[in-house]
């Protein structure tokens, strides 16, 4: 397609995405959340880069920001226009770039062979906010950011490498800017084109600088095999600080909090943490096998000490001599093992079942429970001695609800692995999604964090973002309101709640041939009929004066020639 300006299609499914959130205050343009900027306080940014950096510096840090922008507008052009042509789904960049004030964007060519992986794309751009404040004092094209959008958009949107350049600039005297378009490998200087949007030095210096800062300050992240112990809120900081303390001893630590919320991962980077690291760390859930075998699983069992005993068997006890033994859900230990228990804690030694000779073991006990065992002792079903003995160094893990700002990069580290998992590169989390995670109340804790992003990772195509109702089926903004904007560029309010109503009218309207000027009709006469021929109530129900029902009522009888 080609051509001094090509026709754009209609903006309107866009427009629809841009919403403005009177309840709290946020934009959002689909699930994306946007800000509304000066544009003064874009360029003073702009200069102060320049000349905190040099020129080529900030060039590379502004491309990349907009290679990123455009990226991400990239993920909705195929969900908005999944039926449209290639043109009119590829022309959702250029509308959504001017919806966004960047910049006047029109396409004077697009001739794109997706088979022969040829592309030729030639943009116009007017008003540029980038070349507005140099009054034709440029030397080269300064447009960087915008210039960044376009190759990141259209890299996004093709699945390929695609850069542009700019070709005239408003900056350096030009009426307008202008733009091309190709495909990495058709660029002759490519590889060259390409290394704009490669980290910059500066970068990896400070990030090295920023690693060297964390490991002086001590690294609050323990690995271990299942990942990294993630956190930075502050109920997060005050119980890896007890662990912290704990690690270099030998003391006994109970682990308290709800179920799910990582007591064993915990115990772990505590071993991980201790003198004891490269030694067994041995768990066991003490709620999940049956209490006639707890002891055997402990304790270990000696070769004919009953029918099914033909071999000698060590306990979990002796396996982690030297290590850590973690016992989860100890308050489901029975009593006759808690007094076992008890004995190896005081004294280090134990007997396997239908054995008569002593064993000593060295190790560290981490117990782990999520019931209130002082009421469990004066139930009767916990020893109160054992209690006093394993609650000498308590850390109680704080539930996720207590973790706000921890929830972020723990959905963004298990999006890594479960990308991993499951072969698939998912883009990362739209904000709206990450907006609901915080909001969600989490009775199932971290363990539930990890079953609804692997399920989105699952339901979400490589190369999107996870959205909100992806997670949560049944999301729903009660009472929101939402102020929009219509043809004219005017906002007009509009509650969350009458969307379902009003896409099921429309739908209606479509499949019936239901005109506009019908259904008011419908509307007003049936508001009449409900008010029991009241124009007044009528019009109160909705939203008019007396007069307007009346005059709109006057008019479409003059035109039926109704009396």
């Amino acid at each position: 397609m080609t051509g001094s300006l090509l026709s754009m299609p209609s903006d309107a499914d866009l427009r629809r995405l841009l919403k403005f959130s009177t309840n709290d205050g946020l934009i959002w343009l689909g699930e994306q959340r946007m800000l509304l900027l000066h544009l003064a306080s874009l360029q003073a940014i702009r200069k102060e880069m320049i000349s905190s950096v040099g020129v080529r510096h900030a060039r590379k840090l502004m491309m990349r920001a907009g290679f990123t922008a455009g990226t991400r507008d990239a993920q909705l052009a195929r969900q908005v226009r999944p039926d449209g042509s290639l043109f009119e789904a590829f022309a959702v960049g250029l509308q959504l770039h001017m919806l966004e004030g960047a910049v006047r964007a029109s396409l004077k060519r697009f001739e794109v062979n997706l088979a022969e992986g040829t592309a030729h794309i030639v943009v116009r751009w007017d008003d540029s906010w980038e070349a507005q404040g140099y009054d034709n004092s440029a030397d080269e094209p300064v447009c960087w950011m915008l210039l960044g959008y376009a190759s990141g958009y259209t890299s996004q949107f093709f699945q390929r490498i695609t850069l542009f350049r700019e070709t005239q600039c408003l900056a350096c005297g030009h009426s307008y800017c202008e733009i091309e378009g190709r495909f990495l490998e058709e660029w002759p200087d490519g590889d060259l084109l390409f290394k704009d949007y490669e980290e910059d030095p500066i970068l990896e210096r400070l990030e090295q600088l920023h690693s060297q800062v964390q490991a002086l300050q001590g690294n609050n992240q323990a690995q271990d095999e299942q990942g990294f112990l993630i956190g930075r809120s502050t109920a997060f900081q005050e119980a890896f600080a007890l662990l912290q303390q704990a690690a270099p001893t030998n003391v006994s630590v109970l682990l308290t909090g709800e179920t799910g919320v990582g007591k064993e991962l915990f115990a772990r980077s505590l071993h991980a943490m201790s003198p004891r690291a490269d030694k067994p760390f041995i768990a066991i859930n003490c709620a999940a096998l049956p209490h006639e075998l707890i002891e055997s699983e402990l304790f270990g069992v000696e070769k004919g000490a009953f029918t099914s005993a033909i071999a000698t068997r060590l306990g979990r006890f002796e396996r982690a001599d030297g290590g850590t033994l973690m016992l989860d859900e100890l308050g489901e230990l029975p009593l006759s093992a808690q007094a076992k228990l008890l004995r190896v804690l005081q004294s280090g030694e134990l007997e396997r079942l239908g054995g008569h000779s002593t064993k000593t073991v060295d190790v560290r006990i981490i117990a782990a429970t999520n019931v209130n065992l002082e009421q469990a002792v004066a139930e009767g079903r916990f020893r109160n001695d054992l209690l006093y003995r394993l609650n000498v160094y308590p850390i109680r893990i704080p539930s996720l609800r207590e973790r706000i700002d921890d929830i972020e990069p723990l959905a963004n580290h298990l999006l890594q692995r479960f990308n991993k998992k499951h072969g698939k590169q998912i883009a990362g989390l739209s904000d709206l999604a990450i907006a609901a995670l915080r909001g969600y109340e989490w009775p199932g804790n971290i363990r539930e964090l990890e079953n609804l992003i692997e399920r989105g990772v699952i339901l979400t195509a490589s190369g999107q973002s996870i959205e909100a109702n992806t997670l949560f089926p049944d999301l729903k903004q009660k009472n929101h309101q939402f102020d929009k904007i219509d043809g004219s560029g005017q906002l007009y309010t509009q509650h969350s709640s009458a969307t379902a109503l009003i896409t099921s009218v429309l739908d209606t309207m479509k499949q019936t041939g239901l005109s506009l000027e019908t259904l008011e009709n419908c509307l007003l006469h049936e508001a009449v009929e409900q008010a029991n021929g009241s124009i007044s109530a009528a019009a109160r129900n909705i939203g008019l004066t007396r007069a307007q029902l009346s005059y709109r009522l006057t008019q479409r009888r003059s035109k039926t020639g109704e009396n």
